[in-house]
């Protein structure tokens, strides 16, 4: 029985290796979460790695333009933490569901429908993926400035610019409207390939009896096939948001001074002369909680959809 014991037990080598993945994920989150606590000078000098007097100071600085009351160290509230969080909310929230609401049409027509080139198009769904967003930029950013514009002297542009305000012609750039467009054209190719392999395994079976009780193809859409799918959506509901959420290339190129997002405003926060470490790292840590907070919200559908269907034996 020992002997038994003894042989099902790991290898060392297991556990350290385990250890080292560990210390490596979470040892720069918890090194940014000691620094954003402690000033730029302790950050700089490096002698306090571990004992440090904490401040709040950072996250003063990050959080000015919201907090109740004045920060006493600040004389001017240069960081509007508060605009571009609410940004990247409706960025990254909007470009997700809409990402997963056609994604999920899009997959389920190229596995269940029949039509020519049907493998093709799936192959170029994820080759599309492959191409990377720096050479998107130069393109996107030519059509979203004069392509894809309304000419202020039209009917439609007058009336926005009245209704709206502002000067000259009314453009994707510069909108939350542009950067969803992009979001989701740049994550929509994965996530078509990721809900395929879902609904695969859905029984044609059940679609095929929900069909002779008279249900239509919507309702087989979303009554059988989409509740069975969920930890795929879920996953490529994770992959989506973490993508818009910290995208930063394309969004420097198309957010103007109201539509930009986190990303940018740390990257902003950096200048020739002198970089506030301190707060970069507060700003990081409250950059980081919305996609933790969304992801364990998201793994607890993958875990509810993979038990869902489980029986006891």
């Amino acid at each position: 029985m020992a002997a038994r014991y003894h042989g099902d037990r790991q290898h060392p080598a297991f556990y350290a290796l385990l250890v080292t993945l560990v210390f490596m994920s979470v040892g720069p989150v918890f090194l940014m979460f000691s620094n954003s606590f402690k000033t730029d000078i302790d950050i700089i000098s490096g002698t306090s790695a571990l004992f440090f007097l904490p401040t709040i100071q950072n996250y003063e600085t990050a959080l000015c333009d919201i907090l109740w009351y004045e920060p006493d160290h600040l004389d001017f509230c240069a960081i509007r933490f508060g605009g571009a969080f609410v940004n990247s909310i409706i960025i990254a929230l909007i470009s997700t569901a809409l990402t997963l609401y056609i994604g999920c049409m899009a997959a389920y027509a190229l596995v269940r429908f029949r039509f020519m080139g049907r493998d093709s198009v799936s192959l170029a769904t994820l080759a599309v993926r492959m191409v990377p967003p720096a050479v998107l930029l130069v393109p996107v950013f030519g059509l979203w400035n004069n392509v894809f514009c309304l000419d202020k002297q039209s009917l439609v542009g007058a009336w926005i610019r009245d209704v709206f305000g502002g000067r000259g012609d009314v453009c994707l750039a510069g909108t939350h409207s542009g950067i969803i467009l992009i979001y989701v054209a740049m994550n929509l190719p994965f996530v078509i390939w990721i809900l395929q392999s879902f609904i695969v395994q859905v029984p044609r079976s059940l679609e095929e009896a929900a069909r002779i009780d008279g249900a239509g193809p919507f309702q087989v859409f979303w009554r059988i096939v989409m509740p069975l799918i969920k930890p795929g959506l879920a996953a490529a509901a994770i992959f989506t948001f973490r993508i818009a959420w910290n995208e930063y290339l394309l969004a420097s190129a198309l957010a103007d001074r109201d539509t930009k997002t986190v990303p940018i405003l740390i990257v902003n926060n950096t200048s020739e002369f002198s970089i506030e470490w301190g707060t970069i790292m507060a700003t990081g840590m409250l950059l980081t909680l919305p996609p933790i907070l969304f992801t364990l919200f998201a793994s607890r559908q993958i875990i509810t959809g993979m038990t869902a269907g489980a029986v006891k034996g």
